[in-house]
């Protein structure tokens, strides 16, 4: 249950506020220490949590509560998602095998992937409190919803967990959202990292675009051949709705900010969806453990404002956001919060407690350049 501070209130739910969907349940997966059983050096006496921790997700949280924008969240309950409801994504065969593992006592699915013996019940909350967010904008019941969720599942593709993620949230969204009869949606994706498994979802379709603004990785292991480049641009019926931007490392606000307007702005314009799933990760920011880009709180609160504006001039104001990374305890914390006032229109209220990089101006426009060849080269709707 939401805890007291963010009692659930159905009447609360409606078009000013934002509504976050949370469940309990999603802290109860336990991601261990950081590098497993081996410990990074036998000098360290004191191991880190992974990452990927239940701590990260209840400090944003809190922040949401106690924060100068408290006024404008209503909170709802999320709920357990459906065998049936995950394959509309993923195959039984897969489910099974995962639920098999867990319940074998877990341990780690692939190099990145960790889950516990009491992993699937947490699991199943993330996939359907994603769901009911989704489901709660569809529905008009709000305009705009953010689920609370862990673990990430951009990575996740139809039968292979990666990146922390078993199944992917923002797919699940968009399918569920197709189902109730939403013709286009638009996934953008601004977590650091390249969402390969979402790419590979809907790499031959043209009824969901997905954009990915990242930090230039590449492939990482046998799992994840994905490279996040801007050729790959989607195939057959879904050649050019794949739309991949490479921020190099160090690529901080105004990089994005170009970014958005100069390749995400046109081709959502030209895309016309009637939803924007928003991929919301903050471990672009400075100061996060697993990037290496410089996003400030002023920049998150930027790409909240920038959804806002997108989604009031194409989808009638209608987004729903789904939690992905943002590891550094308490500043991804606050970035949740920047990513949140921009979301709802307001201005930006809480003060950058670390922020003081230089943003240099011209830093991304390689990888923007790219992107924008490749737009030119293939995309019949960019202009």
């Amino acid at each position: 249950m939401v805890d007291d501070g963010a009692a659930v209130n159905e009447d609360a739910i409606v078009r000013n506020k934002l509504t976050v969907f949370w469940d309990d349940r999603v802290l109860l997966h336990d991601t261990g220490v950081a590098f497993g059983e081996v410990p990074a050096s036998p000098l360290v006496e004191i191991q880190e949590k992974h990452v990927e921790n239940a701590d990260r997700l209840i400090n944003m949280r809190s922040v949401l509560e106690r924060g100068p924008i408290s006024d404008s969240m209503a909170w709802a309950q999320g709920r357990l998602a459906t065998i049936e409801e995950l394959e509309a994504v993923h195959p039984r065969q897969y489910i099974d095998d995962v639920r098999k593992f867990i319940e074998a006592g877990g341990g780690y699915l692939e190099d990145n992937t960790v889950v516990s013996g009491e992993s699937w019940e947490p699991l199943l909350a993330a996939a359907g409190t994603s769901l009911e967010a989704v489901d709660s904008v569809v529905s008009g019941r709000s305009s705009c919803a953010y689920a609370l969720i862990r673990p990430p599942g951009h990575h996740a593709q139809t039968a292979q967990a990666e990146g922390y993620g078993v199944f992917n949230h923002a797919a699940l969204m968009a399918e569920r959202a197709r189902a109730q009869g939403v013709e286009r949606v638009a996934i953008i994706d601004w977590d650091v990292h390249h969402g390969n498994g979402t790419q590979e979802i809907f790499y031959e379709r043209d009824d969901v675009l997905y954009i990915s603004l990242h930090m230039r990785h590449g492939a990482w292991s046998p799992t994840h051949p994905q490279t996040g480049s801007a050729a790959e641009i989607g195939r057959g019926e879904g050649a050019g709705y794949n739309v991949n931007i490479e921020l190099p490392v160090g690529s901080g606000d105004a990089a994005y900010r170009r970014a958005w307007q100069q390749i995400v702005e046109p081709v959502v314009d030209q895309f016309d969806p009637e939803l924007l799933i928003v991929s919301s990760g903050q471990d672009a920011s400075a100061y996060d453990p697993n990037g290496r880009n410089c996003l400030s709180m002023r920049g998150f609160h930027q790409l909240g404002q920038l959804t806002r504006e997108l989604a009031d001039r194409v989808t009638g104001g209608k987004i729903v956001a789904v939690q992905e990374g943002g590891y550094h305890l308490s500043y991804a914390a606050y970035c949740v919060h920047a990513t949140c006032e921009g979301l709802l229109g307001l201005p930006a209220v809480l003060e950058d407690p670390i922020g003081y990089l230089p943003d240099d101006p011209q830093h991304g426009d390689s990888g923007i350049n790219l992107t924008r060849t490749y737009l030119s080269r293939n995309w019949e709707f960019y202009v």
